[in-house]
């Protein structure tokens, strides 16, 4: 374990539910707080969602807001989607969907960074305040491939129809 592991820890187990507020993430040696995404962003979610649980053989599964940890390297994730083998193994894939009361910036550059070294081999981000989206692969997701709502794209074994996504702004 980081040396603040245990003590973020510590401080983020005890955060109350609270409505329109996530629950805590750990990263970057802070315990980080965010706001509800909304109505829109929960229906993207829902869409790929939807695709992915079609695609998907058994035993893998898609898990919503699955609770992701890597003591070793002080982090404490959650994305919006994870496609797991069994509940407690190692994501096949994760899924941010960028919410517009947050910075994408966490998306587009933490999260690439926490997601490869916790050894996820798949990431993919959906941007629907552009209508875009990037899958990142291995190695240390340096693989990338820019789409645009509209594409078919394919996600490691996955082929996903973006053409079902819509902008928030449409």
């Amino acid at each position: 374990m980081t040396d603040d592991s245990p003590a973020l820890r510590a401080i983020a187990d005890p955060v109350p539910a609270v409505p329109d507020v996530r629950a805590p993430e750990i990263a970057d040696g802070m315990v980080h707080l965010a706001l509800a995404p909304g109505a829109q962003h929960d229906a993207t979610v829902e869409l790929i969602r939807r695709q992915l649980a079609a695609r998907i053989e058994s035993p893998e599964r898609v898990y919503s807001d699955p609770l992701l940890e890597a003591p070793l390297l002080g982090l404490l994730r959650r994305p919006d989607l994870a496609v797991l083998p069994a509940p407690a193994a190692r994501p096949l894939l994760v899924v941010e969907v960028v919410s517009p009361p947050h910075s994408p910036e966490t998306d587009y550059h933490a999260k690439v960074r926490d997601y490869a070294a916790m050894g996820i081999p798949l990431y993919l981000l959906v941007d629907p305040r552009l209508g875009t989206g990037i899958v990142h692969s291995e190695p240390d997701h340096a693989g990338r491939r820019n789409f645009a709502f509209g594409d078919a794209i394919t996600v490691g074994p996955w082929t996903l129809d973006t053409g079902v996504l819509r902008t928030y702004s449409g």
